[in-house]
């Protein structure tokens, strides 16, 4: 039987996180976050402070210079990346949204890493494909439409050096993804993350965990 733990994630308690990490919310994070709460509904696909205090480590724990991000909408997730690059890294982020990456773009010229950003505004799979397989990726990280994860992952992992990470977000889809899904467009992300989950728990190319926090973070290292 699986322990069950209680801990309810309030605003205070993610205000306490931020707070006690390494980087603070700068103006820059802060401005970004509210011109993307502007856009209405679809803001809750930004990722939280919190959140992204945890990539911006994971990049820096891999000591990435190359990485990919599938997914930037208003490019809070790539700052925070981007800002844990090592010298002369870059990054590589793929979005099919000029309207809402240039807000990315606006965001990361005032944080000072605009240049080291590559954006590419096309379908994710084709990027992806494009990529040599003789340029190891360090760190690759998943936030986009969900259907599509199955296969940024099969172009990710054989270009992910032996010891990068593979990061997937959303991957416990608001805590529904223990439910079946019901036969109807509806539940079409939710069966896309289980089929997703499971490729991922069954592929030997790497080692795996899901951080049930945020919306479910998956942490895979290439073996």
């Amino acid at each position: 039987m699986s322990d069950i733990r209680s801990l309810p994630v309030t605003a205070d308690l993610v205000d306490y996180v931020v707070g006690h990490g390494t980087w603070p919310i700068d103006d820059v994070l802060a401005d970004l976050r509210a011109e993307t709460a502007a856009l209405g509904g679809v803001a809750g696909m930004q990722i939280g402070h919190d959140q992204g205090q945890i990539l911006t480590l994971l990049t820096r724990l891999v000591d990435a210079v190359r990485a990919v991000e599938v997914g930037t909408f208003t490019g809070y997730s790539s700052l925070c990346i981007a800002r844990g690059l090592a010298d002369g890294g870059r990054l590589l982020c793929c979005d099919v949204n000029e309207e809402w990456t240039a807000i990315g773009r606006r965001a990361w010229e005032r944080a000072g890493v605009d240049d080291r950003i590559d954006l590419r505004l096309a379908p994710a799979v084709d990027t992806l494909r494009a990529l040599p397989t003789d340029e190891p990726i360090d760190l690759a990280f998943i936030d986009a439409d969900k259907p599509g994860y199955i296969a940024y992952w099969e172009e990710l992992v054989p270009r992910t050096r032996p010891g990068g990470l593979l990061l997937a977000d959303n991957v416990l889809w608001s805590g529904d993804i223990t439910r079946e899904p019901a036969d109807d467009d509806r539940d079409a992300n939710l069966a896309a993350l289980r089929a997703f989950n499971d490729r991922v728990a069954a592929d030997d190319r790497v080692e795996a965990a899901i951080i049930p926090a945020y919306d479910g973070l998956t942490v895979a290292r290439k073996r």
